[in-house]
């Protein structure tokens, strides 16, 4: 039997079953620590307001560091789904060993640059003492479990790049489900446990991201992934991989850096107005997290397929397939968010915050939503132009993206001195700056040159 039949597998085809057939487990998954991060935030809700506010804080503090890893991560997966296009499936092998190392390296990075910065940039940075010394506490226990997220995401770039996408869940279920129950019995102090209170979230966070990464590697095992595609064989450093892994993730690194440092930038003006809009812009970035998941999962396949097509050869059907993708993802995005508006005081009540705090922010989840039909679009665009290999053109979009972004929002927030509706309003200008350069790009044509 030749290579091309006995991995034909490989090879995806275009068709809005075959999209579904990549995304759905991929949003499954995504689902579960979402839900698990609002849960995280229900059960610190219940020690205060400020608590509410500084988990929104150090949840983008170490999100910057967490989406290296998705940097890394939509690199490799774009590579992997390449070579799977191309049917080759031993390249595929020596791609993921040299993920790992790469992966350490940079979670010692971060490690290092949390233990040494963050006191200084926090403390500069917040008005709150209690605030600066709850998120400092808390970074430095939880920062710990940066490698093994890393080693995690390694694993699910593998299996959706290889088109295994629906072995996903397994791993997110678990670090859902651990990190729920640490959460409740390490904050609260339940059932002879020590009563943590907020770093009991952070504890939570590191035991549960060793379990998910043990699970993810047991599937590769379990189901021989590891011999199919000799992911073990090809540990020692290869130069020239580990070269070609690093040119096409690290200006996706670069790319997440600038927009969730953005962001962080956001949530510290927003904090420089009180606690009261931090905790009501905390609980919007839930709505973002947890309603975006299917978002960014047809967002993670327009990559994998978009490069798995290109590996085939067939570069005259990517954007007829960029359209398909895009259309599912506004579609779902439109009904998701029409429930929202119809029932928003559903959701907020899950913090537990009184009748005030829900008339707050109800009129910014109408603008966050508005936002979120923005990003269903340009998401999808830009994660395609990821598909096509040349990641220097993703990190150009995002620097556009985020000099427009950040001068509305330093002019808002800090110079007008706006509502915090118009604060939010920065989505609608961010996603509509991330698309139209995005578009253009991949209209042009130019990335059919591109040889990875």
């Amino acid at each position: 039997m030749s290579t091309t039949a006995a991995h034909s597998d490989l090879q995806v085809g275009i068709s809005n079953r075959q999209i579904l057939k990549i995304a759905l487990p991929i949003s499954l998954a995504l689902l579960v620590p979402q839900i698990n991060f609002i849960t995280n935030n229900v059960f610190l809700s219940g020690l205060g307001e400020t608590e509410l506010g500084t988990a929104g804080i150090t949840g983008v503090f170490y999100l910057v560091f967490a989406l290296i890893g998705n940097g890394l991560n939509s690199g490799l997966q774009g590579l992997i789904a390449r070579r799977a296009g191309e049917n080759r499936p031993e390249e595929i092998g020596k791609l993921f060993g040299q993920s790992i190392w790469i992966a350490l390296f940079f979670a010692a990075g971060g490690i290092l640059i949390t233990y040494l910065f963050a006191p200084w940039f926090l403390e500069s940075s917040l008005h709150s003492a209690t605030v600066q010394a709850q998120a400092i506490s808390f970074l430095k226990i939880g920062i710990w479990g940066l490698p093994l997220l890393y080693i995690f995401q390694m694993g699910n770039a593998f299996l959706v790049g290889t088109n295994n996408s629906r072995y996903m869940k397994y791993g997110f279920w678990i670090q859902a489900g651990l990190n729920i129950f640490l959460d409740y019995v390490l904050i609260y102090g339940h059932w002879g446990f020590p009563k943590l209170g907020f770093n009991g979230a952070a504890v939570a966070s590191v035991i549960a991201q060793f379990f998910a990464a043990l699970v993810v590697f047991g599937i590769i095992v379990y189901k021989k992934f590891h011999r199919r595609f000799g992911l073990f064989t090809h540990l020692s450093f290869n130069k020239p991989l580990g070269s070609l892994i690093f040119r096409q993730s690290s200006p996706l690194v670069l790319q997440w850096l600038l927009s969730v440092g953005a962001w962080l930038l956001f949530y510290i003006l927003i904090e420089n107005k009180g606690e009261r809009p931090l905790a009501i812009s905390n609980a919007m970035r839930n709505i973002f997290g947890l309603f975006g998941i299917f978002v960014w999962s047809f967002a993670s396949t327009s990559n994998a397929m978009v490069s798995n097509i290109i590996g085939q050869g067939k570069k005259d059907k990517v954007i007829m397939l960029i359209k398909k993708i895009m259309n599912l993802s506004f579609i779902l995005t439109f009904f998701l968010c029409l429930l929202i508006n119809l029932f928003p005081d559903v959701f907020l009540k899950l913090y537990g915050r009184d009748i005030s705090f829900t008339n707050d922010a109800i009129p910014v989840i109408r603008m966050v939503t508005v936002g979120m039909l923005g990003m269903s679009i340009a998401t999808i665009w830009l994660n395609a132009v990821t598909g096509t290999g040349n990641t220097r053109i993703n990190l150009l979009i995002e620097i556009a993206a985020i000099t427009i972004y950040t001068i509305y929002i330093w002019l808002v927030l800090k110079i007008w001195n706006l509502s915090l509706v118009w604060a939010w309003a920065s989505e609608l200008l961010y996603w509509a700056s991330l698309f139209v350069f995005s578009f253009l790009y991949i209209r042009s044509g130019r990335w059919k040159k591109k040889v990875i």
